[in-house]
């Protein structure tokens, strides 16, 4: 994928019709993906430029706060040092101001194309608990099958919890573990039961299954829909 740099606006020359090609030869790659119903890591990234594009054009000072994993102290450091060139050259503020104006919308069309995507593989997506549910639900397994009808991929998941800006997030991380033959033998029911046999890990594990009559990438998009999916239905569970 052509990548974005975190700073592209304000990198190098600063000029509108330069970061306008740039920034369509950037779009025009993400929707290919796009058609492609690959959705991941293409469109976190496109909503990270927007929502930095967001924070920029009203207070700098939102950039540390937003996006600390994706914003190096270096890149910080040029968007203060643009700044004060701001403050001192109209022109080139006008110039910036352009640029944003302009790469605002472009962007959002963009997402929307991608969320329509997901929300479409989302309200395509079953997710139930294979057998009782054990008190504790932070850790198990996810089976996820597609519309192939062959086999059952499994995964562990954990979950985590995380706080920012005086909220609570969670947040799932899943290894792929195996995959089973999904026929008469092998229902997710007795994937459990082989699970529970073959991993002494987790004896009394929370396993769900995410089914859907789609066929769509594994790894660029069912899984990551499926993974969101779990963490909101075992939280409306647990409230």
């Amino acid at each position: 994928m052509g990548a974005l740099s975190e700073t592209w606006f304000a990198d190098g020359y600063i000029d509108f019709e330069l970061k306008k090609y740039t920034l369509l030869a950037y779009l025009q790659d993400i929707n290919h993906y796009f058609t492609q119903s690959k959705l991941y890591p293409q469109l976190s990234d496109i909503i990270f430029h927007y929502n930095n594009l967001i924070a920029f054009r009203d207070n700098k000072q939102f950039l540390q706060q937003q996006f600390p994993k994706r914003l190096t102290a270096v890149n910080l450091h040029k968007l203060e040092l643009l700044y004060e060139q701001l403050i001192a050259d109209d022109e080139l503020m006008e110039e910036l101001e352009t640029i944003i104006q302009y790469s605002l919308p472009q962007l959002n069309s963009t997402i929307k194309g991608g969320t329509e995507i997901y929300e479409y593989v989302a309200e395509h997506l079953s997710i139930f608990p294979v057998g009782l549910v054990p008190l504790e639900t932070t850790e198990g397994y996810l089976l996820l099958c597609d519309g192939h009808c062959k086999q059952t991929l499994v995964y562990t998941y954990r979950l985590t919890i995380f706080e920012r800006h005086d909220e609570k997030f969670r947040g799932i991380h899943t290894q792929y573990l195996q995959s089973y033959k999904k026929d008469l033998a092998h229902t997710i029911g007795h994937v459990k039961s082989m699970l529970i046999k073959e991993r002494n890990i987790l004896p009394n594990p929370a396993v769900y299954c995410a089914e859907t009559p789609l066929v769509v990438p594994v790894d660029e998009t069912l899984l990551p829909v499926a993974k969101r999916s779990l963490v909101k239905f075992i939280a409306q569970e647990a409230a």
